[in-house]
């Protein structure tokens, strides 16, 4: 076999792709798999093909995790700690944001059998029978929603560079039935159900994070009031104060980690839920027990009709009971749906249930006790430890900072608003999944949809009607969150057809002719000058046809390419490690010389680096971590003189030099967009421009970086 034939061959990729297990010693010589720190190379269980044109493995991909046994059990421990810290502290204040006088012994009974019922149809039946189902993977919340029906339904704009990297499951036109497959339809074609998809998702994110900026507020101040029924003239500065006190510990203790703080917290809420349990039952013994005729739903239809306009008004605090419902789904990624299920399930539900209708039956006879009910329905000589156990489980529930001194009434009122505008979101978007990613038959949907889109519509009206008092603030946050949520989408949507000229294949850049390498230019073809040393170029795709951006400009400026040229394509996973016989990959870079037959570009590699986010890759010796890759790739080879001169020519330019090359991109508007396309663009470029450039996020030596500048025009 000659040379050219034995350049081809290896260079050729397998029309099939396919899950090889072999030693990398026998792999074909488009791509080697190695392991630099045994003398012998492990086995891997690697798809070689995939990853030669640059695709994502399988086990690149986020999958979800099963678990039983004491690994589900610990899972359980450790979501009572993250998940129900803010939902469990709603017992401080869902009956005083509900009552504005002393309630009759009927406004008692209606008020504690919507809790129950909210409590039933709003957590239990639709988010942990239905909604947790609804995982992308495992992760949830609305961006997952909208992730899972973008791998259905064409509704994404990806970047080109990255497009062979998705991973697409649209059911085929066969497999879906004709009002499944019309609403998949109809969702692909129009462009402004599409936009609205993304602004559902981007909006119900931002309500999630306007909830956090009040959830401190509500929970620990809710908190801390109690100390007023121990001492009545503590002033409201003061409650405020220790308040912010707590919120400055909260902040502290973030960076052991949401492993470490789950373990930490847990037995704080597991204690709380024991409290609130056992008050309830004493509630329950001591006054009024027939509180349990709650349970029927006349009392909570009669309540509504009895109360008109009032008691529709005060569904704004009922709804208070099943705040933190959102981050059941949000934080499914960290525990896992069974763990979740399990932990509400068998723990938290029937401990607030109980500890409601407790509330409910101490409020029969003191009425007064509306106005604080947890704290005024404690047992004699509890007071002190229910307070103290009270706010420990507020910080759980805490995360973010107090954004004023409001009253816990008023924060209530907008802090509601957030969780029930996600809650219907929520229910909307679960719709369209049941349909084009479940293809559940649209008469079991469509009435399921109506009844939970009454029962969030009934809560919505009555919160939405507290704007002007104090649900304008988190809105506003929302709002002004989803803006910049999509002005930055759309400006990068802008960009990457700015950058679509710069996707060309090697073969189309670079030409061989006998022992040269020629660029292609519009004039002709220019002769490239070899530069000493081992030059690496920063690829953000890591396709193995198209060459990289900043490799094509630094041809097009010096004319001139470093003597060993690799282009370093870092892949991050959702994984924490990745083993180091399965995590880099080596390519020889190709083109075609003037008989148009493929070739291999003298001293030009491919390197693919898989990385978990605990793998530290970009460090001060990542030169000679890839000269040491690209040798051991040499090695693997046959011996031969081809060979030989490689591992020379690394070794010589390693001694050289060795130099980082990154791009440096400038965009500018097009002088031709109309006003306001312009000034959307230009927000885009200034949030862009205020961002860390590429040299300060590289761990190397700042003198061997060359940065590559370029213009853009979108």
């Amino acid at each position: 076999m000659s040379d050219g034939e034995k350049s081809t061959e290896m260079l050729e990729t397998p029309k099939e792709v396919k899950m090889l297990r072999m030693s990398p010693s026998s792999l074909q010589r488009d791509l080697v798999e190695t392991n630099l720190e045994a003398e012998e190379p492990h086995e891997v269980d690697i798809d070689m093909t995939s990853l030669a044109e640059g695709k994502l493995d399988e086990r690149d991909l986020r999958k979800k995790q099963v678990f039983g046994g004491w690994k589900l059990a610990w899972l359980v421990y450790q979501s009572l700690g993250v998940i129900y810290g803010d939902i469990g502290t709603s017992p401080l204040y869902v009956y005083s944001s509900t009552f504005t006088s002393e309630p009759s012994y009927d406004d008692v009974l209606g008020a504690v059998s919507l809790v129950i019922w909210a409590l039933t149809i709003m957590v239990t039946i639709k988010y942990v029978f239905i909604v947790l189902l609804a995982d992308d993977e495992g992760d949830g919340g609305t961006f997952a929603l909208y992730s899972l029906l973008s791998r259905y339904a064409n509704l994404v704009r990806y970047d080109p560079r990255y497009s062979n990297m998705v991973r697409m499951e649209r059911h085929a036109t066969n497999d879906l039935k004709k009002p499944n497959l019309m609403t998949r339809s109809f969702i692909e074609k129009s462009t402004i159900v599409k936009w609205m998809l993304k602004v559902v998702g981007a909006f119900g994110v931002a309500l999630l994070l306007a909830d956090g900026v009040l959830t401190p507020a509500q929970s620990i101040l809710g908190a801390i009031q109690g100390a007023s029924v121990v001492n009545p003239d503590i002033s409201t500065s003061v409650i405020v104060g220790a308040s912010c006190a707590i919120l400055v510990l909260v902040f502290i203790i973030q960076p052991l980690g949401t492993s470490k703080i789950a373990s930490t917290f847990a037995p704080i809420v597991i204690l709380w839920m024991l409290f609130n349990l056992t008050f309830g039952i004493y509630n329950l013994v001591k006054y009024d027990a027939s509180v349990f005729k709650a349970f029927s739903p006349y009392f909570a239809g009669a309540y509504l009709v009895r109360n008109k306009r009032a008691g529709w008004m005060s569904l704004g605090g009922i709804l208070l009971a099943f705040t933190g419902v959102e981050t059941m789904f949000a934080d499914l990624g960290a525990f896992s749906r069974r763990a979740v299920q399990l932990s509400w399930l068998c723990f938290v539900y029937p401990c607030l249930l109980i500890s409601y209708i407790g509330q409910g039956a101490h409020i029969i006879v003191h009425p007064s006790a509306y106005a604080n009910p947890f704290y005024l329905t404690v047992p004699p000589g509890m007071l002190w430890p229910s307070l103290i156990v009270a706010v420990l489980a507020c910080i759980v529930a805490s995360q973010a900072v107090i954004t004023g001194a409001y009253q816990t009434t008023r924060i209530g009122e907008a802090y509601g608003t957030c969780v029930i505008l996600v809650s219907f979101l929520t229910t909307c978007m679960v719709t369209i999944v049941a349909l084009i990613v479940w293809r559940l038959p649209i008469w079991i949907v469509l009435p399921i949809f109506v009844v939970f889109a009454l029962w969030d519509g009934m809560f919505l009206s009555a919160a939405l009607s507290k704007v002007p008092s104090g649900a304008w603030f988190t809105l506003m946050i929302a709002i002004v969150l989803t803006c910049i949520f999509m002005l930055w989408r759309y400006g990068k949507e802008e960009q990457w057809k700015a950058e679509e000229s710069d996707n060309l294949p090697l073969s189309q850049t670079l030409i061989l002719h006998q022992d040269s390498i020629y660029l292609k230019t519009e004039k002709g073809s220019a002769q490239i000058t070899p530069i000493q040393g081992l030059g690496i170029f920063f690829d953000k795709s890591g396709s193995s046809i198209n060459a990289p951006t900043v490799f094509l400009h630094f041809l097009q400026k010096f004319n001139a390419m470093p003597e060993v040229t690799v282009f370093l394509h870092l892949r991050p996973l959702s994984i924490p490690t990745v083993a180091p016989e399965e995590r880099y990959a080596v390519t020889l870079c190709s083109t075609r010389d003037e008989n148009g037959c493929k070739k291999a570009i003298p001293n030009c590699y491919r390197l693919i680096v898989r990385h978990g986010y605990t793998d530290e890759i970009v460090t001060p010796d990542l030169g000679v971590l890839v000269h040491d890759i690209i040798r051991a790739f040499l090695k693997l080879y046959d011996r031969s003189s081809e060979e030989d001169r490689g591992i020379v020519a690394l070794t010589r330019a390693s001694e050289s030099q060795i130099i980082y090359i990154v791009g440096k991109e400038q965009l500018k508007v097009a002088a031709n967009r109309n006003y306001f396309r312009r000034a959307v663009l230009w927000v885009f470029l200034l949030f862009k421009a205020s961002s860390r450039s590429k040299v300060q996020n590289l761990n190397v030596e700042t003198e061997r970086v060359v940065e590559v500048g370029f213009v853009k025009t979108m």
